[in-house]
């Protein structure tokens, strides 16, 4: 095969991968992608397979990371900024799959088909946690998060997180490709026998996990206000006062069903002047509702230096301040700008000024009208494995995510984060709500079900308000393995595809692209 068609192969697989993502949605590309952008790369060599599996990569992030080409931001009326964060995200993504390209073909030859298959399953996770992890980390859109619609199969995540899912597609994506080349019956069933009866063992044991809702030890009532504030809007203070009324009347719709807590979005409340907050005290107690809700605040660092955070708020009946969370994991070139005192003119490719300080400690929210713990996750918090679990005590009865999508208009980014949160319901068995600018605005239980959805006539993407009557297992919850353990299963692969790595250097390995025995 000409490098050409290598070529065309490995975007093809790329483009097959991206419409398992939202907005396209259909799961079951993500078990055939990887394989195809694999095997692009097959007897060419060790250069010219990373160099396939980047063009699928790239090919893959290029399209499900296009929202980011929304972001309302330009230089001198140019849109800079956002065209060159998508290809430079997208090309550093896409790297991710040309080492993993690479590392196959290059590091596992010479093993059986079945067991250079689990490596290659290994070697993806391996990856993939330390895309989570390097430099602050991106888990966007790991492979597992194609399927969070098939409830059976992510309930894996219980035990193995996000990353059980995307070992199990990959391992079968690249089964399935070794099943073309398979010549014999038998090596047919041993290519791909065995991912096919563990997709199916572990399928049927989360259907038993998902037949039964368990009985909630009590209730607590939410109310979750989406006022879908332009992000050009946001950035004016001129329109705060416009804000404020409009996230008020909204309040006062969602209070109208006597819920326990009122919740509004990140960017839902502009600058909390002292009339603000007495309105706002003035309605909490008309109501008799606890409040969490997203503010810039002020505070110093240990080391004594002024901060500036993105914290959440939970606000008792009275409209008083009973804890205060400051988000820990800050956006790149949404809320900090890196390397900005070696390389200053980088902030003039971000609206923010001199950013954010990053939190440090996760926070438990307490109410005692009815008695319920939660912990706050802002923006893309939600997205992090581990993160999430961090704010999962003993105790948690629920967690909260406070977004702002109003940065990416109406595409995928909404739904895409959304995927990821619910895999942090199953990871630590716990509902998850979330409140959003604009869409998606919902509440998932911790089985990974989208319980609720908040409908607009502007499908996810408008005003609106939504109720909803959350189960608390209390000492019920049992904590799930994931939650105990965090993710050893993810580390353990990249320990697999490190160990590969350094035997192979140790033996001088030379290029042998041949499929294995």
């Amino acid at each position: 095969m000409k490098p050409i068609s290598r070529y065309f192969l490995a975007a093809l697989g790329g483009i097959i991968l991206s419409l398992a993502y939202p907005n396209f949605g259909v799961a079951g590309l993500g078990w055939i992608g990887p394989g195809i952008i694999l095997f692009s790369g097959y007897g060419a060599g060790g250069k010219l397979a990373f160099r396939f599996a980047f063009c699928g990569g790239l090919t893959h992030f290029a399209i499900s990371l296009c929202w980011l080409l929304a972001i309302p931001y330009t230089f001198y009326g140019v849109p800079l900024a956002p065209g060159l964060g998508w290809l430079a995200l997208s090309a550093y993504c896409g790297l991710y799959v040309a080492v993993w390209g690479w590392f196959c073909w290059k590091i596992f030859p010479g093993m059986g088909r079945t067991l250079w298959a689990l490596s290659c399953a290994a070697a993806w996770v391996g990856l993939e946690v330390w895309r989570g992890w390097f430099l602050s980390g991106f888990p966007w859109n790991f492979l597992g998060a194609s399927q969070f619609r098939m409830l059976p199969v992510i309930q894996i995540a219980s035990f193995t997180g996000i990353y059980g899912v995307s070992f199990l597609m990959v391992w079968l994506s690249v089964s399935l490709g070794l099943l073309v080349l398979a010549r014999t019956r038998q090596s047919i069933w041993t290519t791909a026998g065995l991912p096919l009866i563990a997709v199916v063992i572990i399928g049927a044991w989360g259907a038993t996990q998902t037949a039964t809702i368990a009985p909630a030890a009590r209730e607590l009532k939410v109310a979750l206000v989406q006022p879908s504030f332009p992000q050009t809007l946001i950035w004016d203070p001129n329109g705060d006062a416009a804000r404020f009324e409009q996230v008020m009347a909204l309040s006062r719709q969602a209070l109208a069903a006597e819920p326990d807590m009122l919740i509004w979005p990140e960017s839902g409340a502009p600058d909390m002047t002292p009339e603000n907050q007495a309105a706002l005290g003035r309605l909490l107690s008309q109501h008799k509702a606890s409040m969490v809700f997203c503010v810039d605040s002020t505070g110093t660092t240990p080391d004594g230096k002024e901060a500036v955070y993105n914290s959440s708020l939970l606000l008792d009946a009275t409209g008083r301040v009973q804890g205060i969370y400051h988000k820990r994991r800050l956006v790149m070139f949404g809320e900090y700008v890196p390397l900005l005192r070696w390389l200053p003119f980088l902030k003039f490719l971000a609206p923010i000024g001199s950013g954010f300080t990053p939190g440090r400690d996760a926070v438990q929210f307490e109410t005692s009208a009815p008695r319920a713990k939660t912990s706050v996750l802002i923006c893309f918090e939600d997205v992090f494995p581990g993160e999430a679990r961090a704010h999962v005590a003993a105790d948690t009865d629920f967690l909260i995510n406070l977004t702002n999508d109003g940065w990416f208009g109406k595409g995928a980014a909404q739904w895409q984060q959304t995927a990821g949160a619910v895999f942090r319901a199953v990871e630590n068995n716990l509902p998850l709500v979330r409140c959003s600018n604009n869409g998606v605005t919902c509440w998932i239980d911790g089985k990974g079900r989208l319980r609720e959805v908040l409908q607009t006539p502007d499908k996810i993407y408008g005003a609106g308000v939504m109720s909803a009557t959350l189960p608390l297992q209390g000492d019920r919850r049992v904590p799930t393995f994931y939650n105990r353990h965090g993710d050893c299963f993810a580390w353990g692969c990249a320990g697999v595809a490190a160990l590969a790595f350094l035997r192979a250097r140790r033996r001088n390995t030379e290029e042998n692209l041949s499929v294995p025995r």
